[in-house]
């Protein structure tokens, strides 16, 4: 689990940190879990998001 980079417009504080996990399947699409940096055990088990497999593209290229 790494600290996720988080980005603000010009003179803004940012408003939540996530983290993020890349659980990889052996038998399904691997998947990224997004969830608030210092969520709660509680938390965590409905405060997420899942992407799949294709959902990403490369930073670079939405540049």
């Amino acid at each position: 689990m790494t600290d996720a980079d988080f980005h603000t417009l010009d003179g803004e504080e940012p408003t939540a940190e996530f983290d993020h996990v890349i659980v990889e399947n052996d038998d399904a699409p691997d998947e990224c879990a997004l969830f608030p940096h210092e969520a709660s055990e509680e938390e965590l088990s409905t405060a997420w998001i899942a992407a799949y497999d294709d959902s990403f593209v490369a930073l670079e290229s939405m540049r």
